[in-house]
């Protein structure tokens, strides 16, 4: 009896040995972070400038990689993270509407929510904009031209915060769009395309042009430094007060370990030097959001949301 007890401690022994092994061996192949975007903005940057570090530290390759949905928002990315297996090889850089929206929708692969955030790392500088030449300067303007014109929004995805949150904010106005269509880039050639006349954007994707369009709002309830004299939504409408941020997500089943590494990276990088350079220059808020905190953002977010969705059913 006591060789087969000292059989089974050895074999006990060895297994501990060979699983810590397996875990501290994380990351031993490629690691993928999926935007569910094209290239060139904000969290496709950052989170750039994160895989960089990450293989930097860690010896592996890592790389971003660009899922946009075509018209259908941040979705199809953020599926395929869903689906894969929740080992760290594959991590989601997602905006706010993917855990908040994203379960709401009948998707099956999101409802209910697969992820857990590993922390928030940017807001974006998220605005409401239309063409230098619009007969209007502010909101109260478009108002009231929206009485008597067809105005055409632009916008990422009609189920997405930012467009709720403008659909919101002409319901609170006393106005309604004509028409509404979702692009997959929303930028200085959109409206000087002529195919809409309003969009909702990221500061980042017009500043090429920022002396030539017209700033109307933006959302989020501080105001950007780059535009300090252009009123939040929230003054506007203190009900749609929202912040539209950006955070790295993994599946709910990743062992912690794995988490803990990619947290380490991450964090280290969006505080670094050349990160809150590209705030600044930006107008962006670049920033390190515990996962715990996250949590509690997206149940707020939810709350706020659903009084949107109310306002909008009125």
């Amino acid at each position: 009896m006591l060789k087969f007890a000292k059989t089974l401690t050895a074999m006990a022994i060895a297994m501990t040995a060979v699983t810590g092994a397996a875990q501290a061996e994380y990351p031993e192949k490629p690691v993928s972070f999926i935007v569910p975007w094209p290239p060139g903005d904000l969290e496709d940057v950052l989170t750039r400038m994160i895989a960089e570090d990450f293989q930097t530290e860690y010896g592996v390759a890592a790389a971003v990689v660009n899922k946009p949905g075509g018209g259908g928002g941040p979705f199809p990315g953020a599926i395929e993270v869903a689906n894969a297996p929740a080992d760290g090889y594959t991590i989601g850089s997602f905006i706010i509407a993917i855990p908040v929206v994203g379960p709401q929708i009948g998707i099956p692969e999101l409802n209910p929510d697969p992820f857990v955030p590993l922390g928030n790392f940017l807001t974006y500088p998220f605005v409401i904009a239309a063409g230098g030449d619009a007969p209007y300067d502010d909101v109260a303007g478009l108002a009231e031209h929206a009485k008597s014109n067809d105005v055409v929004l632009g916008h990422f995805g009609a189920p997405l915060v930012p467009t709720q949150v403008t659909f919101g904010l002409a319901k609170e106005m006393g106005f309604s769009f004509a028409s509404d269509a979702a692009f997959d880039a929303l930028d200085c050639n959109t409206l000087a395309s002529g195919d809409v006349d309003v969009i909702n954007t990221t500061l980042q994707l017009i500043l090429p042009c920022l002396d030539s369009v017209k700033v109307l709002a933006s959302i989020g309830s501080e105001r950007i430094s780059l535009t300090p004299d252009t009123p939040t939504v929230a003054e506007l409408a203190p009900s749609l007060d929202v912040a539209l941020w950006n955070g790295l997500f993994v599946h709910k089943d990743t062992p912690q370990d794995v988490r803990d590494k990619i947290i380490a990276v991450a964090q280290k990088t969006v505080m670094s030097e050349r990160a809150q350079k590209l705030a600044m220059e930006t107008g962006a808020t670049v920033y390190w959001q515990s996962a715990d905190d996250v949590a509690a953002q997206i149940t707020k977010d939810i709350a706020t949301l659903a009084g949107i969705e109310t306002l909008l059913s009125e």
